[in-house]
């Protein structure tokens, strides 16, 4: 395989293109796969602001009313209002995660084995959940440690940063326009850091799935496997997240100024609204989790360690891989005598 030139950003259209054949493919195993998974995962995204908003609000016409009994005095209002916002503070990030990691394991199961046109089996997708639920957890679970020691680390930069100031005797202010401008370079670095590491990370979850790589390994061997298609990468975070922030930020918009959020609950608007984006961030989500393992192939593709698996896989068959001719190697095939 001839690696004489990079993929470019445009390159990702290949990416979603390839994606989108496997999932056309095998439409109905993958309908049945998001119903299962990613469309209660949506719409938990799509209504938990909304919920929480209406849950921490003292406001006697709110969402809570439908839920308070009668036979509770006046005074014990509040403490049940607290403990339902609690509740549901706890539960949320437990629910998506599991709904979250399921998605990922069993999505990529299917997109790898459809990538080679092998049969694509929905109880095999969620067998696969057994052995590869828990080291995704893990490897998520040491992901945020890192981020959270990134993050850390900027957060006491910032610290001693202010406070150098103070000691060297120049008194300044929190809301002061170089306290300001300190702050958002500081931000705008970190920012910078995390989609560094986003970026380097974006194969974990597949290769956590089909390597059986846990942790720290499937790290740097993600970080190892994306170099040359970074920018790839980057324009498939931009299309698939922004695309989803944004929709989930305008339905936040829509809903914020209400008055009256339990008579704005019974309005078929902000129904048809909620179900609206559910559906769509679904379809986002899939598609992203589909790219991502595509892309995952088209990595070692780059690198030269998909023609020894593909002849593996198909000892009698032709398999082939296309890029840009103008921009990226020639097609990877694969050809059994």
């Amino acid at each position: 395989m001839s690696t004489t030139s990079l993929p470019s950003v445009s390159d990702f259209v290949i990416v979603v293109s390839e994606s989108k054949r496997i999932i056309n493919s095998h439409a109905r195993h993958f309908l049945v796969l998001s119903v299962l998974f990613l469309l209660p995962l949506s719409f938990s995204l799509a209504v938990f602001p909304t919920l929480l908003t209406t849950l921490s609000s003292n406001h006697p016409n709110r969402i809570e009313t439908h839920f308070r009994s009668t036979s509770f005095p006046k005074s014990h209002d509040h403490h049940k209002i607290s403990t339902k916002f609690l509740t549901l503070c706890l539960l949320f990030p437990v629910f998506t995660l599991v709904l979250c990691l399921s998605a990922v394991g069993s999505i990529t199961y299917s997109v790898f084995h459809g990538f080679y046109g092998g049969p694509v089996k929905l109880i095999a997708a969620i067998k696969s959940l057994s052995s590869s639920f828990i080291p995704l957890l893990v490897t998520m679970i040491a992901a945020q440690l890192i981020v959270f020691v990134v993050v850390g680390l900027f957060g006491l930069f910032w610290y001693l940063g202010i406070k150098g100031i103070d000691l060297i005797g120049v008194q300044i202010s929190y809301d002061s326009p170089y306290c300001v401008a300190f702050s958002l370079t500081v931000a705008l670095v970190l920012g910078f850091v995390l989609m560094y590491l986003n970026v380097n990370w974006a194969l974990v979850g597949v290769i956590v799935v089909l390597e059986s790589k846990w942790a720290f390994k499937a790290m740097a061997r993600s970080s190892s496997l994306i170099r040359g298609m970074r920018k790839v990468r980057l324009t498939l975070v931009m299309f698939f997240w922004v695309s989803a922030v944004l929709l989930l930020w305008m339905l936040m918009v829509s809903g914020k100024d209400s008055d009256v959020v339990d008579a704005e609950w019974k309005s078929w608007a902000f129904i048809v609204q909620i179900v609206g984006t559910s559906a769509i961030l679904t379809l986002l989500l899939l598609h992203n989790t589909a790219a991502n393992t595509v892309l995952y192939m088209y990595c070692k593709a780059l690198h030269g360690e998909l023609v020894g698996e593909i002849a593996e896989e198909f000892a009698t068959a032709y398999a082939s891989l296309s890029f840009d001719d103008d921009k990226t190697p020639p097609p990877v095939s694969v050809v059994a005598h």
